[in-house]
């Protein structure tokens, strides 16, 4: 006998996704592979990064100000750059930073996969990014998914809850009928208090687990 605490039908319309680090292998993958690369001091890059990305960071951080479009990624990565500092004592190349940095985000096959079999089982599927450029691949994000919302091109953010109803409105279904994952627990927390379900994704084995108790089973 199969599970009987699972339902039958799917409780869910719509499977909404981020992209790195969830439809990409890890964050800390490709970063990993990009500091070893340019001999970045971690320590310095972590400092960093917690001060533009932690939940006490300030609104008008460069990070901030990159996801909502009102800086340039050349002006970010002019930013950036002149915080960052090499084991070798090598000045960071700041020209085509973001592009090196992300060069390693490949798509995991799992989860592409995953959302594949969704949208041809007829579920509405949707990317919901916050965006460091323009980096997607965009045949990929055609075939992948009916609705696309990246924060640079709207002037809205995870997990400012007006960036969640504004990409439910796109794709027309109740905050109650949609599913969110994304790999940054704050971005989750956003999701549930609109109504959505929301889990943190960690890998394709999980996510799907967490779909099938919504009745997804993929």
């Amino acid at each position: 006998m199969g599970d009987t605490t699972l339902p039958e039908q799917p409780l869910v319309d719509a499977l909404v996704f981020d992209w790195g680090g969830v439809l990409t292998v890890s964050v800390p993958e490709f970063v990993g592979a990009w500091l070893h690369a340019e001999a970045i001091d971690r320590e310095a890059y972590g400092r960093i990064m917690r001060e533009w990305l932690s939940r006490d960071a300030l609104p008008d951080n460069p990070v901030f100000r990159l996801e909502t479009g009102e800086l340039t990624v050349a002006e970010f990565e002019r930013l950036l750059a002149a915080e960052l500092i090499t084991t070798t004592g090598e000045k960071i190349d700041e020209n085509g930073l973001l592009k090196r940095m992300f060069g390693g985000a490949t798509p995991d096959p799992a989860m592409v996969g995953l959302v594949r079999k969704a949208r041809a089982a007829g579920l509405h599927t949707a990317l919901l990014s916050n965006s460091w450029g323009e980096g997607y691949p965009k045949d990929l994000l055609i075939e992948l998914f009916d609705t696309v919302v990246i924060s640079g091109r709207i002037g809205l953010r995870k997990p400012d809850e007006r960036i969640y109803r504004h990409t439910l409105d796109q794709i027309g279904v109740a905050a109650e009928r949609a599913v969110f994952f994304d790999d940054a627990p704050i971005n989750v927390e956003a999701a549930h208090a609109v109504g959505m379900h929301a889990f943190r994704h960690t890998s394709a084995e999980l996510t799907r687990a967490n779909l099938a108790t919504l009745g997804v089973n993929l």
